[in-house]
């Protein structure tokens, strides 16, 4: 489980593609203290399962799951990621519930600079519009943050300068690819709404035939 507080942004040292997958390495540096084979990751939100380390560096296996639903697929020697250790009982939760299950990928469809401001507005396949809200929450690679707007096929976010200098957000341009997760509680209650009101529907259509 992670919170969605992003604890630095690492670089890609070596990549391999291996049958079904590829592992990827990366320079975890002070991030790497007391990490253990078989600890959980979170890299540009995703959960990573800990393979292999040496000093500080670690290497991670993605699987073709993993790669079809992220931008992990597409990342190249030299580039940068958000990293989030696992949390730990007892910990401060600063953030929102993160599973590191990423739901699908966004575009940066436009970057708004005003004074002071940095917005992002990112679109999305309209199926996963119904898991926002304005103030709401959703993970945008791995980094939680707060919904401002919700459109048709987009959303935006605004960003304050400790994100754009923590994470990899602040890196982002138009077209880029972004890791998304939405709230596990909303997804719960539309999903659940959905499958019992055309059953509801249903009975009062049975029930009006039946006078």
């Amino acid at each position: 489980m992670f919170t969605g507080i992003v604890q630095g942004i690492r670089k890609i040292t070596a990549v391999e593609n291996l049958e079904g997958g590829r592992r990827l390495r990366i320079k975890l540096e002070d991030l790497a203290e007391k990490l253990q084979k078989g600890a959980s990751v979170a890299v540009n939100g995703v959960c990573l399962t800990v393979v292999r380390f040496e000093g500080d560096w670690v290497e991670f296996d993605v699987i073709h799951e993993s790669l079809n639903k992220s931008n992990l697929g597409t990342l190249i020697v030299g580039d940068f990621v958000d990293i989030e250790r696992a949390c730990i009982f007892g910990d401060e939760v600063g953030g929102h519930s993160v599973t590191g299950h990423v739901d699908c990928q966004g575009v940066i469809a436009e970057v708004r600079n005003t004074t002071n401001n940095h917005d992002l507005v990112v679109s999305c396949d309209k199926e996963w519009m119904a898991y926002l809200i304005p103030k709401g929450w959703i993970s945008i690679d791995g980094a939680s943050l707060t919904v401002v707007e919700v459109g048709d096929n987009f959303f935006s976010i605004s960003l304050i300068p400790e994100t754009l200098t923590r994470t990899v957000l602040g890196k982002k341009t138009k077209g880029d690819t972004v890791n998304l997760e939405f709230d596990h509680t909303t997804k719960v209650i539309v999903r659940t709404v959905e499958r019992i009101f055309p059953e509801i529907k249903k009975q009062l259509l049975a029930g009006k035939n039946n006078l």
